[in-house]
C-alpha cells in the first residue's frame, strides 16, 4: 500500500477534482455547440414550417395548431440543452476553483 500523508492526499484529491472539472467544462461546451444546432432539429423545424404554411393555405386549423405546438416543443428542447451545457460548464468551473482552493490549503513549507 502507498503511504500518503495529509498533504499528498490533498494533492491527489485536488488533481482528481481538477480533471473532473476540466471534463465537465469540455462536455458542457460540446453540449452547447453540438446539441442545440443539430441537423435533426433544423430539419424538423424546416418541415414543421412547411407544414404550417400548407395548413394556412388550406385553412386546416388543427394542423396549424399542431405545427405551432411542435415548434414550441423544439424551442424548449433547444433551451433545455443550452441550460444543461451552461450548468455543466458552471459546475466544471466551480470544481476547478475548488481544486485550487484545496491546493492553497496545503502547508507547502512543511513538505
Amino acid at each position: 500500500m502507498i503511504p500518503l500523508d495529509l498533504s499528498d492526499f490533498q494533492i491527489v484529491i485536488a488533481v482528481a477534482i481538477f480533471i473532473l472539472g476540466c471534463m465537465c467544462v469540455l462536455l458542457g461546451a460540446f453540449v452547447l455547440i453540438g446539441r442545440g444546432h443539430s441537423s435533426e432539429v433544423r430539419m424538423l423545424a424546416a418541415n414543421t414550417a412547411r407544414l404550417a404554411q400548407k395548413g394556412l393555405a388550406e385553412e386546416v386549423t388543427g394542423l396549424v395548431n399542431s405545427a405551432s405546438a411542435l415548434v414550441a416543443s423544439l424551442n424548449d428542447l433547444v433551451r433545455t440543452s443550452h441550460g444543461t451545457g451552461v450548468f455543466l460548464m458552471t459546475l466544471g468551473l466551480m470544481m476547478i476553483g475548488a481544486s485550487y482552493w484545496i491546493l492553497t490549503q496545503i502547508d507547502w513549507a512543511a513538505i
